[in-house]
């Protein structure tokens, strides 16, 4: 991909990221050089990011002040943008007090398609196991990394008998029926090892929330995830199709398939353990 066509691709990733908060139920809120999203119904709590097309470095000053308006939310405090884009809004989180999160932002080149897995498929709205299908990453990325770990389907079902696994099932069927997001997972003996969805805007489309049960990692299930998502998405008629990866690791798995590193995302929230 050359620099021209990475430059067009970034301009194309800033307006799905200003728009995605708009289709998905958010009101933006505008703090000059950055524009707070606040969600106001059920469904994903959103970010602040630099303002689309906005002129000028958002400071410090202007960090706090949507600080400040999340407190008063109570929503999050998270900004998100790219590094390459708004190279200077890191300095101004960090003066503000937050701790950055780097991922690998990536894109898939090519016009053929990943190979099927054979434990993979896609979830429609009423489908029995979408509860599982909105569950596993929750469990995934409480236990980050790609190395083995504890939770497996015991834990899964322990986990299913929350009761906000209803409303977070009734809030993604919605998505699905409207066509706002696509969901696939990978299924052994009826459990559910690995789920993901990716979310369309136009003929963009984000891979998003992909994560494996820690108990069964290293089987490629959410690169066969992933792989399914992609050939949906574009049957669905997305031009382009990007993710973020977790690190280096996860971004090297995603390689294998096609993706290409363009840039560098960004995720700032308070440190642990803040108040």
């Amino acid at each position: 991909m050359t620099d021209h066509m990475i430059d067009s691709t970034l301009s194309e990733l800033e307006r799905y990221y200003d728009t995605v908060p708009r289709v998905g139920g958010a009101r933006a809120e505008d703090f000059g050089p950055l524009t707070l999203f606040v969600q106001e119904g059920q469904g994903w709590q959103y970010y602040a990011r630099p303002a689309l097309g906005g002129s000028g470095d958002a400071t410090a000053e202007d960090v706090q002040r949507v600080l400040s308006r999340q407190r008063e939310l109570g929503v999050p405090e998270a900004f998100e943008w790219v590094a390459e884009t708004s190279p200077s809004l890191r300095a101004s989180v960090e003066a503000a007090g937050l701790y950055v999160h780097a991922h690998p932002l990536m894109v898939l080149e090519g016009a053929e398609e990943p190979p099927p897995h054979p434990e993979v498929r896609l979830v429609g709205p009423e489908d029995p196991l979408l509860p599982a299908a909105v569950t596993v990453p929750a469990l995934a990325f409480s236990d980050p990394g790609t190395a083995l770990g504890e939770a497996g389907p015991a834990e899964l079902a322990a986990a299913l008998a929350d009761p906000s696994v209803e409303t977070r099932r009734a809030h993604v069927s919605g998505m699905l029926t409207s066509g706002r997001t696509g969901m696939a997972a990978a299924v052994r003996g009826g459990v559910v090892l690995c789920s993901g969805q990716y979310n369309p805007v136009g003929d963009v489309a984000e891979v998003v929330g992909v994560g494996t049960l820690p108990s069964a990692r290293r089987q490629g299930l959410a690169l066969g995830v992933t792989a399914a998502l992609v050939v949906e998405a574009r049957a669905r008629g997305a031009r382009t199709v990007f993710l973020s990866a977790g690190d280096e690791d996860v971004a090297r798995i995603y390689g294998r398939i096609g993706f290409r590193r363009v840039a560098t995302a960004l995720i700032a929230e308070p440190p642990a353990g803040a108040a």
